[in-house]
């Protein structure tokens, strides 16, 4: 959706996954909009998320969420970059 100029570090797209479809570990903050998703923290439980969630995943707390088996989520990701890079990374 776009990315604020330095020095601002914020970037936020809308991502739509189809059923099932997952992501790798990382971190951001999201805002789901349309459907039904899966997510986990690192060594947490597996818990639905659905519009009006809004998921925060604190810095540096790894996490990875996904649409449900059965229906598509699109969300909002909100990240910062830093050094370069946009929250990714797995691990």
């Amino acid at each position: 959706m776009f990315q604020a100029s330095e020095p601002a570090r914020v970037t936020v797209g809308s991502v739509t996954f189809e059923p099932g479809a997952p992501t790798n570990w990382h971190t951001q903050t999201l805002v789901v909009t349309v459907g039904v998703g899966r997510g986990q923290r690192r060594d947490g439980p597996v818990e639905d998320i659905r519009p009006g969630d809004v998921v925060w995943i604190a810095p540096g707390e790894k996490h990875w969420h996904s649409a449900a088996p059965s229906t598509s989520m699109t969300h909002i990701a909100i990240q910062e970059r830093q050094d370069g890079s946009v929250g990714a990374g797995a691990g």
